[in-house]
Formats: C-alpha cells, structure tokens, sequence
C-alpha cells in the first residue's frame, strides 16, 4: 500500500506534457528590448497649462537646416499659444474675472521668450501629435517659467494694483504686476496704497506701522496749521 501510495505522489508531480528546452546560453546577455512607442507623458500645450512634469518624445524628421516656412509655423504655434493660455492663466487665478492689462503683460513676455527660443526652423517645435519636440526643451521650460510667473502677478497682485491705478498711486501699471508681487514697491506707492487699497492690497502691504511715510514739508505744513486757525 506505500508503495501505491508514493507511486501516486510521484505521478501528481511529476509535470504533463514534454519537459520544456533550455534557454540557450546567450538568451541572458542579449540586450533589452526598448519600447520607444509614446507614453502618456508627452509634453504638450496641456502639460505646459497644468505645469506638469513631462517627456520630450516628439516624432520629428532630422533637422536638415534652417528652413523658414518651419520657422514662421513655429513662432505662429507659439503665439496663438501664448494668447490662450494667457487669458486661461489671468482668468483662472482671478476666479473667472479678466485682467487685459496682465494678459498683454503676459503676451509680451511669452513674444520674448518665443524669440529666443533658439530653434530657428531646424524641426518642427511640436510633431503631428502636438507632443514638444526635445529640441524645443528650453524653450518649453521658458514658456512654462512665464506662465508661473503670470499666475503669481495674477494670484497676489492683479486686484491690488487695479486699485492702485485706480487711485493714481505711484508706481501703477505694468510695473506694478511684479513689484507687488516679488514685495519690492517703492515706500510711497506702499504708502498710496495702505491709504487707498488696503483691502484690495492686504495680502501684499506690511503693517501700516513699518511702513515709510514722507514728512510734510515745512510750506506744507504753515499752510496747513494756517487752514487751521
């Protein structure tokens, strides 16, 4: 009866059909296979608008030389690119209300940055698939820097220098947008605006207590202590 029994044992395990070959020798030193197909990661006019990290794997010929129609389809890319995602930056950050003035501070900025982008019509910027070639890799992180950028100014300064223009203080306009954002506004348009602002600049303005004040002139003052009496 043991014997029976380890026969059986035996059978169960021993495996069905023919005993599998061997890999041969050279099967473990042959180079990996790559899959070159695209991923999902591509960077693209989505990833440059959510700020994502991203692969610069574009599909492009060899650059063959400067060529200026793939020049002049660059830079148009590139524009009508930067016309919406400026508007998408400035509104989103404001809550759906529009800057124009901080959008065309944008698109200046994304024209510069277009201009030296360095491609200069060897390849195309994006491939058929819109995916950014890796040539166009520090223009893409250029472009994705002033988009940041933009949506700081509009995050933390676009309400309060509204306001300040409003009000004429000094050191409103385009100027404004980055000094107030980076905290570098002069003491009187501090002043200006802790008087006229605050609520609009709070965010922004140190306490009203530390901040410069100009003392009144002397002529200012006889004739205010004139008014007076």
């Amino acid at each position: 009866m043991k014997a029976m029994l380890l026969s059986l044992l035996l059978l169960g395990a021993a495996p069905s059909g023919p005993a599998p070959s061997s890999l041969p020798p050279e099967a473990l030193g042959a180079p990996p296979l790559v899959d070159a197909s695209p991923t999902a990661w591509s960077c693209t006019i989505d990833t440059l608008r959510a700020g994502k990290e991203c692969v610069f794997e574009a599909e492009v010929p060899p650059a063959r030389g400067a060529n200026t129609d793939v020049e002049s389809a660059n830079i148009k890319l590139l524009k009508d690119a930067s016309r919406a995602l400026c508007s998408e930056a400035v509104s989103n950050a404001r809550d759906g209300s529009p800057d124009p003035k901080l959008v065309a501070v944008c698109e200046r900025k994304y024209a510069d940055v277009v201009g030296r982008c360095g491609i200069d019509g060897n390849t195309p910027v994006v491939d058929a698939k819109g995916r950014f070639a890796p040539a166009a890799r520090a223009c893409y992180r250029a472009l994705s820097s002033v988009l940041q950028d933009v949506q700081l100014m509009a995050s933390v300064a676009s309400t309060c220098c509204e306001c300040a223009a409003r009000s004429q203080c000094p050191g409103n306009g385009e100027s404004c947008y980055a000094a107030v954002s980076r905290q570098q506004a002069g003491p009187t348009t501090l002043a200006c605006m802790d008087e006229r602002c605050r609520d609009a600049c709070s965010m922004m303005l140190p306490p009203s207590a530390s901040i410069p004040r100009q003392t009144p002139s002397r002529g200012s003052q006889q004739h205010t202590d004139s008014a007076a009496l």
